[in-house]
């Protein structure tokens, strides 16, 4: 009878682990190639104690230094950020930050407003993939999917990522069981300099009215918000492109206004904030390199710390250790990118 059962689960069991090793395997890692896919997922490792909380998309995590505001003002702050995260996945993202702290305040960039759908399956997967399985995930899925997507897919990764097998790398068996952090504490830093030398051309749209799909999210975000006596801030980050409209901004400030919330154009205070976007982006205005990301740390922290009466935890010994091992990651990893920019006479991205 021992045998059967040995035999039984050995023809159950075998299987599973196998396919759960493939899994592992094909999945991409989102390390050295597209390091943005792997930051939802960092924030499980992170320690659970923060002020505030930044939800949204590239202008989040690649504007704004963590690390930054934390030297100047004491504030404890993390990026739940992902490329083309949608409003709906910043709602959900928040809905599954609740269940580890409530944070004090949440910032919300608001350009996802004005992208009423979901644009690719790589985008959403770079945004949910990384979650833990709750209903916050599953109902985020279920919210973006595409057409061409499947549930099953996400619940059965293998079903998507099995034919990976001509693409895998030595990174791909590298980091199978844990995998290197790629932000600080959400912030992906990009160093080198590429000016803004033309604006183009505004162009005209047909129709400039948010969703009502993306009006009912943020609804959403501020209720969650409210039930948990959140402060809800909505921030336009100080990003060139893509063009923020003057009826999109009239739109957030109604609503801001409407709903006594604190609504950040950081696009018209860019002076203010002492961006020179001649030296602080890395991308000809998109976004901000790492002087940008401070100086708009700086600024940020100043408006927070004031507005809110956020506490500076610098003299907490067990946060200060923390965020100093933070800090010093983050200048040794400053000091690395800067060197192997200076390195590329033609003055690629590193």
């Amino acid at each position: 009878m021992v045998k059967k059962i040995i035999r039984v689960l050995a023809v159950v069991l075998i299987p599973i682990v196998c396919l759960y090793l493939l899994t592992l395997l094909l999945t991409p890692k989102y390390v050295s190639d597209i390091p943005e896919g792997s930051m939802v997922e960092e924030y499980y490792d992170s320690s659970k104690n923060h002020d505030v909380l930044f939800l949204g998309d590239c202008e989040v995590y690649e504007n704004i230094s963590t690390v930054k505001m934390w030297e100047e003002y004491g504030i404890t702050s993390y990026i739940r950020g992902s490329s083309e995260q949608l409003i709906w996945q910043s709602y959900y993202l928040l809905e599954d930050t609740l269940k580890y702290e409530t944070p004090k305040v949440v910032v919300l960039n608001v350009l996802a407003m004005s992208q009423a759908e979901s644009k690719s399956e790589a985008y959403n997967r770079m945004t949910i993939d990384g979650m833990r399985w709750s209903m916050s995930k599953l109902n985020s899925i279920k919210e973006s999917m595409t057409d061409e997507e499947s549930l099953l897919s996400y619940i059965f990764p293998l079903i998507r990522y099995h034919s990976r097998w001509s693409e895998l790398t030595f990174e791909d068996v590298r980091y199978m069981f844990s995998k290197p952090k790629v932000t600080s504490n959400g912030y992906l830093m990009q160093v080198g300099v590429r000016p803004v030398t033309t604006v183009p051309k505004v162009q005209p749209l047909a129709n400039y009215r948010f969703s009502d799909r993306n009006y009912e999210y943020l609804d959403k975000i501020r209720t969650l918000c409210e039930s948990n006596g959140i402060e809800l801030v909505l921030m336009k980050a100080p990003s060139i492109f893509p063009h923020w409209y003057d009826e999109w901004d009239s739109q957030i400030q109604d609503y801001a206004n409407e709903n006594n919330l604190l609504y950040l154009n950081m696009v018209n205070s860019a002076d203010e904030i002492g961006i020179d976007y001649q030296t602080d982006t890395f991308d000809y205005g998109q976004h901000l390199n790492v002087d940008g990301a401070e100086k708009t740390a700086v600024y940020l922290g100043a408006l927070l710390q004031e507005e809110f009466s956020l506490p500076d935890h610098r003299n907490d010994a067990e946060v200060s250790a923390e965020w100093n091992e933070l800090a010093a990651n983050y200048y040794s990893e400053k000091a690395a990118k800067q060197e192997e920019w200076n390195k590329n006479s033609d003055g690629g991205s590193q």
